[in-house]
């Protein structure tokens, strides 16, 4: 157990603890500027163990980063744990704030080491592991560099606590509107129809830059038909806590429509409901009474929008430009507490943190990591950079303008 020593902040004094944890976590966390310390403990009070924040044990740093990168520690998140009837956080995110607070107060560690490997979600109160996407296997994938770079406009969202498509739209602008035309560049060396897949985590941007794109091409003389890949889903209650892979999509109804719309034909896709989280299909497959089916045309341009990943081997060959639409998960988690909570009210405030932590992690292993070890361009609206391969960039070119690029 953790105790005290001379000269050390005393753990059982609430008021001295809370003081040097809100000053030491405001160092790297400019949402936390807005707060006063008053209210930082209204948050700090729902963490505060029974027995006292002397009582919190802390791992040593490599012991800590071994745990964190196990799938294990996220698999076993409870989604809906409960506590006098109200969904609660679960246990292991408890226990990581817990330990990075006490850690961070007592100097155990250090501001920038905590800073390097996890986020503090101000809303939630909770910490969160940092996901690293660009590791030097991938960079290596695009020549080591991006293919354009400019300026890092998201910097300027870090002091906001929830984060609205207004602001979110205004600081990616410089960077969509390269990614577009670079894009329209590899469009035009292909035949058509031609099948795009657009693959990104949830809040990212994908729907917004897909329906942007969508009047550009049009704009151009192609017609396009989008294929929201969520309509595709089993009902949540079957796919929580799953793997994502084919079976928890209407596999066999998204080959026969996709089959159909690369020859010309007519397709029907399963319509997904988004509000109940139920398909209008079973999990066989077999359309439910009194449910239909979306129509969709063929086209030109089959722009496959959605979390799903696309690098598996049934999909990927019919797919002639790959893209992954990454923006990083501290900001889309602030996307979602304006989206999810505030306006959909989709999700309870609790459940969203339990399967955020689970889901970011988990799937950026699953989905996200392996699709940019194999896609063909990456967007990356956080690190405001653009990645392509080099047989991509060969043919795109500089299609970026000198006042955009930064470097």
């Amino acid at each position: 157990m953790m105790t005290s020593l001379p000269g050390a902040l005393d753990l059982t004094n609430y008021p001295a603890f809370s003081a040097a944890l809100f000053e030491r976590m405001r160092q790297f966390n400019a949402a936390l500027g807005d707060l006063e310390l008053y209210e930082f403990r209204y948050g700090l009070d729902n963490l505060t163990p029974e027995s006292g924040w002397q009582s919190v044990d802390c791992l040593n740093a490599d012991s800590l980063l071994e745990l964190i990168h196990l799938p294990q520690f996220y698999e076993t998140v409870e989604l809906k744990p409960k506590k006098d009837g109200r969904i609660v956080l679960d246990e292991k995110i408890v226990w990581l704030s817990r330990i990075l607070m006490v850690g961070l107060a007592t100097g155990t560690y250090s501001p920038e080491w905590i800073d390097r490997h996890f986020y503090f979600d101000v809303r939630g109160f909770f910490f969160l592991v940092r996901t690293e996407y660009f590791s030097s296997r991938i960079m290596a994938r695009f020549g080591g560099s991006p293919y354009a770079l400019f300026s890092p406009a998201q910097k300027q969202l870090e002091a906001l606590q929830d984060l609205g498509f207004k602001e979110f739209d205004a600081a990616n602008r410089s960077i969509n509107r390269a990614f577009i035309g670079t894009l329209q560049a590899l469009i035009a060396a292909h035949s058509t129809p031609l099948l795009l897949a657009i693959v990104g985590p949830s809040a990212a941007g994908k729907t917004e830059i897909v329906a942007q794109l969508s009047r550009d091409l049009a704009a151009a003389g192609k017609s396009i038909t989008t294929i929201e890949m969520d309509h595709f889903y089993k009902d949540r209650e079957f796919r929580d806590g799953k793997p994502m892979n084919e079976e928890i999509i209407h596999f066999s109804l998204f080959t026969q429509c996709i089959e159909k719309l690369l020859s010309g034909q007519l397709a029907f896709m399963p319509r997904y409901d988004f509000v109940e989280a139920n398909s209008s299909h079973d999990l066989d497959g077999n359309l439910r009474p009194g449910q239909t089916m979306i129509r969709v045309e063929p086209a030109d341009i089959l722009l496959l929008e959605g979390n799903f990943p696309f690098h598996i081997p049934q999909i990927a060959p019919w797919i002639e430009i790959k893209v992954v639409y990454l923006t990083d998960d501290p900001v889309r988690l602030k996307r979602k507490w304006r989206r999810d909570v505030d306006y959909r009210k989709k999700y309870d405030p609790r459940y969203l943190c339990n399967r955020y932590f689970r889901t970011q992690f988990l799937r950026a292993q699953e989905v996200y990591l392996p699709m940019m070890e194999t896609c063909d361009i990456v967007v990356d609206t956080t690190g405001a950079a653009l990645w392509l391969t080099p047989d991509a960039a060969a043919i795109a070119g500089k299609t970026a303008t000198p006042d955009d690029i930064l470097a």
